[in-house]
């Protein structure tokens, strides 16, 4: 699957009726921890342990499995039995739940969301759109996050085709830009903002913030384009160089503005305030 059809966040946490279920994003679909699903149709205290046990008593079921890495619990990557829509909904066969009809359409509709998508482009742009909304943003950070994804989708394209591996490059290469650029590595800099190792650090920068780092990551691939780099070397030192283009932008905003770009605040916390301030002035 190319990789334009691979989205920002490649792991994910989402929620069905206030239950965590996490994904990953694999060979072009949405694979879902199997334990997490268990979890939800059965009430176990263990559902890891109920799993194991449905596996052995049901050994087909291994088939359907890929062992993939998801966030754990004590933030670290570890391996889990995770599937896709059609595994799930073997899995939802074989677990005896009066909480599987909802699970099943619920499966249905992101099977549906993503045909759509795929058909038009622009839908997932307007979900996404609607999402941060329904969280509390504004119109303003909206419109400067959205041109961050593109930016980002055109840099990734760009890291691709040019011989750096998805993942652990990908990190490296964007954890040093944001490093050169702000001053922080990403645990560093959500350490700063005081949120968590699995929360999208994107998701909580102030509108400045991020507008930088779209001017990174342009300045990077356009680097990129001039000196024809190839390889992870060459990629990396065309990413420092522009993190340091973007540094020192920064600088220049700082000594002009008298206050830093970057905010030990949550922005998304401080956007929510401010809006239910504005709501309960209404009301």
């Amino acid at each position: 699957m190319k990789n334009k059809d691979l989205p920002e966040q490649r792991y994910q946490i989402i929620l069905f009726e206030d239950k965590n279920i996490r994904r990953i994003w694999n060979e072009g679909e949405w694979f879902y921890s199997i334990a997490d699903l268990v979890g939800i149709l059965v009430d176990s205290k263990d559902s890891n342990a109920y799993w194991r046990q449905l596996k052995k008593r049901e050994p087909q079921l291994v088939t359907i499995c890929h062992g993939l890495k998801l966030l754990a619990p004590d933030g670290k990557m570890r391996l889990a039995d995770c599937a896709n829509n059609e595994g799930l909904l073997r899995v939802i066969q074989s677990v005896p739940s009066k909480k599987a009809e909802p699970i099943k359409l619920w499966l249905a509709q992101v099977g549906r969301e993503r045909l759509e998508e795929i058909q038009n482009p622009e839908l997932a742009m307007q979900r996404m759109q609607d999402e941060y909304k329904k969280r509390g943003y504004d119109e303003k950070w909206i419109d400067v996050r959205v041109r961050g994804i593109v930016t980002r989708k055109q840099l990734t394209d760009e890291w691709q085709s040019r011989g750096a591996k998805e993942g652990k490059e990908y990190a490296i290469l964007t954890n040093d830009m944001t490093k050169e650029t702000f001053g922080l590595d990403i645990k560093g800099y959500k350490d700063f903002k005081n949120i968590e190792s699995k929360d999208n650090l994107r998701d909580h920068m102030a509108p400045m913030e991020l507008i930088l780092t779209m001017l990174g990551e342009e300045t990077a691939k356009e680097i990129h384009k001039g000196r024809d780099s190839q390889g992870f070397s060459e990629l990396h030192q065309d990413v420092k160089d522009a993190g340091k283009i973007a540094k020192k932008t920064r600088l220049e905003i700082e000594d002009k503005t008298g206050k830093r770009v970057s905010t030990s605040e949550n922005f998304h916390q401080i956007e929510s305030k401010e809006i239910r301030q504005i709501q309960e002035k209404r009301e």
